[in-house]
């Protein structure tokens, strides 16, 4: 429907109000340049999914526009990928923007926001897991999409199964705070993503990372080992996709807590 016909249907009491608000959040695109089109109605939409920005193959000029634009509208954005060599050249220039700026650890990956501007928790929690610490980066991914949707990470890194033990304080802990859903990222065989899985009852995300060489080189291994895993209850998101992992993770845990 275009404008006029969701307001006239308004008019004559065949939409609701929060019908005609969705409505118009699907159609609302804001142009910038000829270089994106930002989907402005999201994260209404889609229950505080925030506008996340792919860099990898981006230009830092379009970039800082792009995100600019993203923060005036939604006062938050999710800068993913950027290039090792830009990463502090495109934090600096958001920090004087007049803008709070969290770099993940060892990640290329930010969050930005207003500085007024305060992310309002919605009580949901995830857990976010990492093998080892080359998946660290991976998992951070994770922990700052669940952060701009309004969730806590609890999270514990290097839990791989090379040391089995350092995994059980760990899913204690996040029993404990009542978590929703567990992100696990794990590169060389992925196994940690199973066995997480064969012990709760909640739902499991396996991130396959490209930690591995020989055989399983680039994330291959890990993939088809998660993808062929015997336990149920574990779903699986492409290979270095932490912030696919994330947003699930929050989606599950947010819709959780509202059931609540």
């Amino acid at each position: 429907m275009d404008l006029h016909t969701i307001l006239d249907e308004f008019a004559k009491g065949s939409l609701s109000l929060s019908e005609v608000q969705k409505e118009i959040s699907i159609h609302a695109i804001e142009k910038i340049g000829d270089i994106a089109k930002l989907d402005v109605g999201r994260e209404m939409r889609r229950g505080g999914m925030p506008e996340i920005i792919f860099s990898e193959s981006k230009e830092y000029i379009d970039i800082i526009k792009i995100a600019s634009a993203i923060v005036r509208r939604n006062r938050q954005v999710v800068v993913s990928r950027i290039k090792k060599n830009e990463l502090s050249r495109v934090a600096g220039a958001l920090r004087r923007k007049g803008l709070n700026v969290e770099i993940g650890r060892n990640s290329t990956t930010l969050f930005a926001s207003e500085k007024s501007f305060t992310c309002k928790m919605t009580g949901a929690k995830i857990g976010v897991m990492s093998a080892g610490t080359s998946d660290i980066g991976v998992a951070e991914e994770a922990r700052i999409v669940s952060k701009a949707m309004g969730c806590e990470a609890i999270t514990s890194y290097d839990v791989g199964i090379a040391g089995m033990h350092r995994l059980f304080p760990a899913l204690k802990e996040m029993f404990k705070q009542e978590i929703g859903a567990i992100v696990v990222v794990a590169g060389m065989e992925g196994a940690l993503a199973s066995i997480v899985a064969s012990m709760v009852d909640i739902p499991v995300v396996g991130v396959p990372t490209s930690i591995g060489y020989g055989f399983g080189a680039n994330g291959v291994g890990a993939l088809a080992s998660m993808l062929q895993s015997c336990t149920l209850g574990l779903a699986v998101v492409n290979i270095d996709n932490g912030i696919g992992a994330g947003a699930y993770a929050a989606s599950i845990a947010k819709r959780t807590m509202r059931r609540k």
